[in-house]
């Protein structure tokens, strides 16, 4: 199990040196997907979902940090290309758990103001309560238990993850996947997860998706439990019978060990060898997955300017392992 000593000292190349390359998603947003489904990745886990016209925000999170604290925690090293205010009109956000990289104070605050619902994992309405968002507005979840928006179901699923915003209140809120159905599409969202049996029970139970969310950064071999990474997250995909699979969970923070553009490359080299439709978009691009034809590694621009085995300068230690650092962030 990695400790203290493997964030303080371990590994090479963690945060890249330039901005990577984004998008302004603006003027795509503003013409409806031709063939009924878009996605725009915002960073980390922050998706812009557009289903047969019902647009679903996924764990916003704009802040500066995935930390209790301004000044110290994971940093962010890749802005977002839009700011809240200018998203479209939205009909649903998805929160997956509690940890800060997927809950931020922030981002709900500035959300709250808006007549959006929140749908959420049990026990984390009392944060959204708390930072604003009128009970009305929140629809909490047990898994299996949905939520309907006209047209738009959102049900939550199984995951295998953990939960907590500080060392005393671990696993105190219940942590989800979201299968998102409207009209003629679907959509799954992995939140945080470890590789589990039951992506075959949640295809028998919800049907199959057109686009899947797996979270592919973040990993190493001790948190198999709790972290896809991008190996399981192709057999997850496999489980779930998806057509097309975006990853997520990465490109945003330093969270892990890894250099920050290993979750991108390691992906990109197994799923060539498999049946997969892989959408890595650029930040801020909006792409129908019926659309998207081949994976540009867009991120090796970025790559490109740094030193191999080089330090990462002067950014916090990152945060997987919460024992390590004294709060959980992911």
């Amino acid at each position: 199990m990695p400790g203290i000593s493997d964030f303080l000292c371990g590994g090479g190349r963690r945060v890249p040196l330039a901005p990577l390359p984004a998008v302004d998603p603006r003027p795509s947003w503003g013409r409806a997907p031709e063939t009924g489904l878009r996605a725009t990745w915002l960073g980390h886990s922050t998706v812009l979902l557009e289903i047969d016209g019902k647009r679903v925000l996924t764990d916003p999170v704009w802040g500066e940090r995935a930390s209790p604290v301004s000044l110290v925690g994971p940093k962010r090293f890749q802005p977002v290309p839009v700011s809240i205010a200018e998203l479209p009109p939205l009909d649903a956000v998805v929160v997956s758990h509690d940890h800060y990289d997927h809950l931020d104070y922030p981002s709900i605050r500035e959300l709250a103001k808006s007549e959006v619902p929140f749908v959420t994992s049990l026990g984390v309405g009392a944060h959204l309560e708390s930072w604003g968002v009128p009970p009305g507005r929140i629809h909490e979840l047990d898994w299996w238990e949905s939520a309907s928006f006209g047209d738009l179901q959102v049900t939550a699923a199984p995951s295998q993850h953990f939960s907590g915003r500080s060392m005393g209140d671990r696993n105190a809120t219940l942590w989800s996947a979201f299968a998102l159905r409207a009209g003629r599409h679907a959509c799954f969202f992995s939140g945080d997860t470890g590789l589990t049996a039951q992506y075959g029970e949640i295809r028998s139970r919800l049907g199959e998706f057109d686009l899947a969310l797996l979270e592919v950064g973040a990993f190493h071999p001790a948190w198999g439990d709790i972290h896809l990474g991008p190996d399981n997250a192709l057999q997850a995909f496999e489980w779930l019978g998806a057509k097309s699979f975006l990853p997520v969970h990465w490109g945003t923070f330093n969270l892990a060990m890894h250099a920050w553009d290993e979750p991108a490359e390691v992906l990109i080299e197994r799923a060539s060898s498999r049946d997969v439709h892989l959408l890595m978009p650029r930040l801020g691009d909006a792409v129908e997955p019926a659309r998207f034809e081949r994976v540009e590694p867009w991120w090796r621009v970025a790559a490109a300017l740094e030193p191999r085995n080089a330090s990462t300068g002067d950014e916090a230690p990152p945060s997987t392992l919460d024992e390590a650092v004294g709060f959980p962030v992911d």
